[in-house]
């Protein structure tokens, strides 16, 4: 079983790709056998339905790779390295890099949902780190850089937007933002690229943000270059838009949203379009494809 499922055409009619990293729900036997949490409260930590919305937007001809498995068996947006020793009962033959989203318990294999909510009762086999690696985290990106180099290679350049939920943010100075763009605080996108998207969003309305609090994860750090013509944000979309953040069904409003986003993301792939002499680069650059 591939750890990804792909909808949209096989061949980029535009230069953009679509990509939903938590969005999964399989859940092996094993690791459900495994956890002191239901299967309905560990889809608390997954975007929910984020696949589905940007469905509409695939059908209208913008490629989608979507996770296939939960995020609280394995986080896709977390680099390899980012390894909880502390979680298993002997040593781990991997490099381990301890991370802030580490110590809190968010991981590659993370140990908490929410702050004291613990996914397992035991510890578990040091095989686990591996096997879920090769398994998914590694098959997933090099699919996301295989998509990559082909569209550049038919384009000149490709555009990844990495899709996901977030909750609703606090209200501080004024409404808070409904979408947030990331792009690593101007290192991972052309800014006039992620303007764009920006001002697609706010001209129906919504209000944005850029970087924060959201600024990018290990999916933009791992596949963006853009002096090599390969440019990535991150996309985060308030739940409470689309469905019950606490029940997790999908509200009125979801279909509506959904069109939204093929509107908006199918406005973007004829910017980037229209953008390709800027977003180039250098053409014969070398993309950072190689596994960590």
């Amino acid at each position: 079983m591939t750890p990804w499922v792909a909808s949209g055409p096989a061949a980029a009619g535009y230069p953009v790709l679509l990509a939903s990293p938590h969005s999964g729900t399989h859940m092996p036997a094993a690791f459900l056998a495994g956890a002191r949490l239901s299967r309905a409260e560990l889809r608390q930590f997954e975007d929910a339905h984020v696949d589905a919305l940007l469905g509409p937007a695939a059908q209208a001809g913008l490629p989608l790779v979507a996770a296939r498995f939960a995020r609280s068996y394995l986080d896709l947006n977390r680099a390899e390295t980012e390894l909880d020793r502390t979680m298993f009962d002997g040593p781990i033959d991997l490099p381990i890099r301890l991370t802030d989203r580490v110590r809190a318990g968010y991981g590659v294999i993370p140990r908490m949902i929410a702050p004291d909510r613990p996914i397992y009762r035991d510890l578990l086999d040091p095989a686990e780190a591996p096997m879920r690696l090769s398994r998914v985290h590694r098959p997933y990106h090099a699919e996301l850089a295989r998509r990559l180099r082909a569209i550049r290679a038919a384009h000149g350049a490709a555009v990844l937007v990495d899709c996901h939920s977030m909750p609703g943010l606090p209200a501080l100075a004024g409404p808070p933002a409904q979408i947030v763009i990331g792009d690593l605080h101007g290192r991972s996108a052309a800014g006039p690229l992620v303007d764009s998207l920006l001002g697609l969003f706010a001209a129906r309305g919504l209000r944005v943000a850029r970087n924060q609090p959201y600024a990018g994860g290990h999916t933009t750090r791992r596949h963006a270059a853009p002096a090599a013509g390969l440019h990535v944000l991150q996309l985060e979309i308030d739940r409470g838009l689309y469905m019950n953040p606490a029940t997790l069904e999908p509200g009125p409003d979801f279909g509506p949203l959904a069109g939204l986003l093929a509107e908006v993301l199918g406005a973007f792939a004829r910017t980037a379009q229209a953008m390709l002499s800027l977003l180039a680069g250098d053409a014969g650059g070398d993309l950072p494809l190689a596994a960590e």
